[in-house]
């Protein structure tokens, strides 16, 4: 059993590794960047950059060093440019911060403030063509060196990051929209699934057909699916206003999209009829594996159609039931795209994961969207928990 359980651990070394690598890494990553005041910015390490040119003509000929700070906020320290003078060039003067010796330069500029700029000149005189040497200095690529504080990777930590999007008053909001779209959008999904798996559970004439018309919705491509919901519901042009003005229902067009609350029921009901046919599917395969001998000796026994689906199919759909609730709960709650395409986050339908991306992009702060990203996470984990405390110990998985 030793050597079995040595061996197991064995084949399943690389699978453990890739997932550490694949999911853990970035994990630490997000938890690292949420406690550091990082912008969009700063991404980019602080490093000089130079660009070599030669440049004038006749007296004026001179080889140009220009260098900038890639950093907005950060000074470089001990910015340095060696490089090698081309053959076909000999110097005539340079700069008092360059030293030349054997054909090599190097120049010590110093420290370099944050985005500044300086330039170097090497005056030259040439011996042949002048195309042949430009494309020789062109050609040889300096080295330029500097130490610069790189707030990504020392250890100045903060928690402002938190505090930030905590002391908004907008966050608990944000937090309320998004429980209230996971929880209706993942209910409504395996409802309506349910309801599918139902209907589609006997066998009459074009049953495959309609099987697939019902995975529609969740093969289809979400920006085209997302667009037509749109154009259909678009308060000028819409085909659902029209319709709803001819029959009476309203009076003027509906804003679907645009306004509170309407908008957040809409992304919901989107999320539903997206995202039904994976329940569907799932249930639709468990019920058919059930013993029909059962519902048989039900009917015989003169159970009704809703007798025999409470007691002899739901005791049996719940596993999957549950397995579904807890991936769809997951999946709906990291769900971004939708909304995104949708509303944009507008009319009251910014969840976490839309927030994630205006901290981190429209704000420019990755800090604080990778603090949103690890509130996330952690109300994923303690979702998990309880789930795998109380509801599936219930359900006998």
């Amino acid at each position: 059993m030793r050597r079995e359980a040595r061996l197991a651990w064995g084949l399943l070394a690389p699978t453990i590794a890739i997932v550490s690598v694949v999911v853990i890494l970035p994990l630490l990553a997000i938890f690292w960047i949420s406690v550091k005041p990082i912008g969009l910015a700063d991404l980019r390490p602080p490093a000089p950059v130079v660009r070599e040119a030669l440049r004038g003509s006749g007296d004026e000929l001179r080889i140009q060093y220009r260098v900038r700070n890639s950093s907005q906020s950060e000074v470089i320290q001990g910015v340095t440019i060696k490089d090698v003078v081309p053959d076909a060039l000999a110097v005539v003067s340079a700069d008092d911060r360059c030293d030349i010796a054997d054909g090599r330069l190097f120049c010590d500029l110093g420290d370099l403030d944050a985005g500044a700029r300086d330039s170097v000149e090497v005056f030259v005189s040439m011996d042949g063509d002048e195309d042949a040497a430009e494309d020789a200095v062109e050609g040889s690529e300096p080295t330029v060196t500097g130490k610069g504080n790189n707030i990504l990777t020392n250890f100045e930590f903060t928690g402002k990051n938190f505090a930030r999007i905590f002391d908004g008053g907008e966050f608990w909001g944000v937090f309320g929209v998004t429980i209230f779209y996971t929880v209706f959008g993942t209910i409504g999904a395996l409802v309506t699934g349910l309801f599918a798996a139902l209907l589609l559970n006997k066998e009459f004439r074009g049953q495959g057909i309609l099987r697939g018309l019902y995975l529609f919705p969740y093969v289809a491509p979400v920006i085209a699916v997302a667009f037509a919901w749109i154009i259909l519901f678009d308060p000028f042009s819409g085909s659902a206003n029209a319709l709803l003005i001819q029959m009476g229902v309203s009076q003027s067009s509906i804003n679907f999209f645009g306004e509170k609350p309407l908008a957040l029921i809409m992304v919901t009901v989107f999320e539903i009829w997206r995202y039904f046919p994976l329940s569907f599917l799932f249930i639709l395969a468990r019920m058919q594996s059930i013993d029909v001998s059962m519902y048989e000796a039900a009917g015989m026994d003169g159970a009704s159609p809703f007798q025999k689906f409470w007691y002899l199919s739901l005791p049996q759909l719940l596993g999957i039931l549950s397995v579904l609730f807890l991936l769809r709960f997951i999946w709906t709650f990291n769900k971004f795209d939708d909304i995104f395409l949708l509303t944009g986050g507008n009319a009251g339908t910014r969840t976490l994961t839309v927030n994630v991306y205006e901290q981190a992009f429209a704000v420019s702060n990755i800090g604080a969207g990778a603090a949103v990203a690890v509130v996330i996470f952690c109300s994923l984990l303690l979702f998990s928990f309880f789930f795998f405390k109380y509801i599936s110990r219930e359900e006998g998985l």
